[in-house]
C-alpha cells in the first residue's frame, strides 16, 4: 500500500513515517519542510520513501496518483500559533484539508485519515466523548472542526474518511516540540530546576505519546473500512486525563525541580473518553512518566537541544516575519 502523508516533517509525521515504512508501506511525503530538511534525514535513502517538497495548499491531483491512503497531518499545529494569522490557519487547517480530501476521492484514493484534535471540546463540565457537542475556543480548534465536517460527509463505498481527535501529545521526536505541556515542563525542570504551571493548574487535559499517535494512525488504516468510515475517534486513554498541576508533579518525580505557578488560567479544560477506539482493540503503549523519562534522557545525552525551531509560535513568527 502507498500512503501519502502530508506534514511528514512535523512532530507527528517524523515519527509516523518511519513506523509506516517499517510495516512495509510505501510513503509519499508532501511537506515544505519549514523546520529544516534534517528532520527527515533518518528517512533519506529508504527505498519506500518519496518526498514532494511543496506547500500542501499548492498540490494538484498528480500527487494522489497511485496512492491508496492519505494521512493528512499538515497544519498550523497548536492554539497559540493558530492565532498568529487566523486566515492562514483556516487556509491550511481547514480549506486545504477539505480540498485534499476531495482531490483524493476524485483520484481513486480509498482511505483518508484526518488528523484532528481533542481541542475541539474546548471547555467541558463532564467527560467528553465523540457524541459531545464540540466547543472550540480557538481558531486552531474551529479549523479542525470545520475540516471534520467537510471531510467526513465524503464517505462512500469507495472512499473511507476518518477523523482522529488526538489528545495533547508528548514525547521525543525528530521535529521536537517544547511548546507541548509535558515536554515544556520536562525541559524547564532540566534547564532551570523549575516546572511552570499556568494559573492554578486545575484545568484538565488528556495526553497521549507521539508514538501512540503514530500507532493509532496505522491501526485505523488496517481496520475494515466499514468499521471506521465517516467516523470520529478520540485517541488517548482514560487514565491519561490529567489536571495540569498533576502533570507537573509527574515531571517532578522524574526530573526533580520546583513547581512554580504563574500567569492566567487557560480557558481550555476538558477530560475525554477514549472508550470508542478501545472498543476496536487499540490501546496506547506509553504513559506520561515514560515520556518524561525519554525526553529527560535525550536532554541529558545532548540529543535534544532547546533550538528556537522547537517552539512553534517562535518559529512561525520568524518564518512569517512577525
Amino acid at each position: 500500500m502507498r500512503v501519502l502523508v502530508t506534514g511528514c516533517g512535523g512532530y507527528i509525521g517524523t515519527t509516523l513515517t518511519p513506523l509506516l515504512l517499517s510495516r512495509g508501506y510505501k510513503v509519499r511525503c508532501v511537506d515544505w519542510l519549514i523546520f529544516g530538511e534534517d528532520v527527515i534525514s533518518h528517512l533519506a535513502g529508504h527505498p519506500g520513501f518519496e518526498l514532494v517538497k511543496k506547500d500542501v495548499r499548492e498540490v494538484d491531483g498528480s500527487v494522489f496518483q497511485g496512492v491508496d491512503a492519505v494521512v493528512d497531518l499538515a497544519a498550523i499545529s497548536n492554539d497559540p500559533a493558530g492565532e498568529l494569522d487566523p486566515e492562514l490557519t483556516l487556509s491550511i487547517n481547514y480549506k486545504a484539508r477539505a480540498r485534499d480530501a476531495a482531490l483524493a476521492k476524485k483520484h481513486g484514493v480509498s482511505r483518508f485519515v484526518l488528523a484532528s484534535s481533542c481541542s475541539v471540546y474546548g471547555r467541558q463540565a463532564g467527560v467528553a466523548d465523540e457524541n459531545t457537542e464540540p466547543n472550540p475556543l480557538t481558531t486552531y480548534a474551529k479549523a479542525n472542526l470545520l475540516a471534520e465536517r467537510e471531510v467526513l460527509p465524503l464517505a462512500s463505498r469507495e472512499f473511507a474518511p476518518v477523523a482522529l481527535r488526538f489528545a495533547t501529545v508528548y514525547g521525543p521526536s525528530r521535529r521536537m516540540r517544547f511548546d507541548l505541556v509535558v515536554n515544556a515542563m520536562t525541559l524547564t525542570a532540566y534547564t532551570e530546576g523549575k516546572i511552570y504551571v499556568e494559573g492554578d493548574g486545575m484545568q484538565m487535559r488528556p495526553l497521549v505519546h507521539v508514538v501512540d499517535v503514530a500507532r493509532s494512525v496505522a491501526f485505523v488504516l488496517e481496520q475494515p473500512p466499514d468499521a471506521v468510515s465517516g467516523q470520529v475517534f478520540n485517541v488517548g486513554s482514560d487514565d491519561q486525563n490529567f489536571r495540569i498541576v498533576d502533570i507537573a508533579k509527574a515531571v517532578r518525580e522524574v526530573a526533580g525541580g520546583e513547581v512554580v505557578f504563574r500567569g492566567e488560567v487557560d480557558r481550555r479544560s476538558y477530560a475525554v473518553s477514549f472508550a470508542k477506539i478501545k472498543s476496536l482493540g487499540w490501546e496506547p503503549l506509553y504513559r506520561v512518566p515514560e515520556g518524561v523519562r525519554q525526553v529527560y534522557h535525550e536532554l541529558l545525552l545532548g540529543h535534544l537541544k532547546p533550538e528556537e525551531r522547537w517552539w512553534t509560535v517562535k518559529w512561525y513568527k520568524k518564518v512569517l516575519g512577525r
